[in-house]
């Protein structure tokens, strides 16, 4: 059984897919295996980059607030814990922290991403139209799990990482031969697009699945290996019918955010 080192999992995370690992890792080439970087354009809670553990590797997405609290953490991990640990535990003051904009620094921000990930409602990330989270608050139970151990170890495993905040179309097109892609795009599982958009920071369109289809078949003639979890939606399916194994997962997130399911909806595809 694959085992996960416990220290790593500082963030809650919409559709991460740190409770299906075990059926993810049996199919991915281990880190001996990767001759390049491990790249991963929908970065996401990273649980697959940290089970993997690349000796390099090359982390992007498309939420700058996700991406400032990765590098915040590569950079200053005690510093953010610090800061981290001076929120208030109340609910009044997570309302007042999560409207103020502190001192502005990244490490500021980083903490302050953590804070509220720890704390709001589920685990969800939403934002109104302004770019400003709004999710209400959820308590304290889930916050002190994580400790200043976690962060210096998740510290030490991004030193080995180039970030990004990018849009995939663009990580994927830099990829060389020797790399290899984990792709982890916004999906409701089963479903033709992400049209819920209270678990995610910006909606995933049918096109932009056409567009990350299309990409990845560039990447495949380029013979650069690639494997992708994503709904099992049979228009989703017709993008990858010719070439790429798809292997059903039997057990995942399903529809309902933070629930296991037995009859997921999700698919890993591979094009090896």
């Amino acid at each position: 059984m694959l085992k996960i080192n416990s220290k790593l999992k500082f963030i809650r995370y919409p559709g991460g897919k740190q409770r299906m690992l075990g059926d993810l890792i049996p199919h991915l080439p281990s880190r001996n295996d990767i001759g390049g970087n491990f790249i991963e354009p929908f970065l996401g809670g990273g649980s697959v980059f940290f089970a993997v553990s690349p000796r390099s590797a090359i982390l992007s997405d498309i939420n700058p607030v996700l991406i400032d609290l990765y590098r915040g953490l590569r950079r200053y991990p005690r510093e953010v814990w610090k800061y981290f640990e001076e929120f208030p535990g109340t609910k009044e003051g997570y309302y007042k922290a999560r409207g103020s904009d502190g001192d502005g620094s990244l490490i500021y921000r980083a903490a302050k991403t953590l804070y509220l990930n720890r704390t709001c409602f589920k685990g969800m990330w939403r934002e109104n139209s302004d770019g400003q989270f709004n999710v209400g608050y959820g308590g304290e139970d889930r916050r002190w799990v994580i400790s200043e151990e976690t962060l210096l170890a998740v510290s030490n495993y991004l030193k080995r990482a180039k970030l990004f905040k990018s849009d995939f179309e663009e990580i994927v097109d830099d990829a060389d031969m020797n790399d290899f892609l984990f792709l982890d795009p916004p999906y409701r599982p089963g479903s033709k697009e992400l049209i819920h958009d209270h678990y995610v920071y910006s909606k995933f369109t049918f096109n932009d699945h056409i567009r990350l289809a299309k990409s990845l078949r560039r990447a495949t003639k380029r013979k650069i290996r690639w494997a992708m979890t994503t709904s099992s939606h049979r228009d989703i399916l017709a993008l990858y019918n010719k070439g790429p194994k798809v292997i059903h997962i039997k057990k995942g997130t399903g529809k309902k955010p933070g629930l296991l399911s037995k009859k997921s909806g999700e698919v890993l595809i591979c094009n090896y």
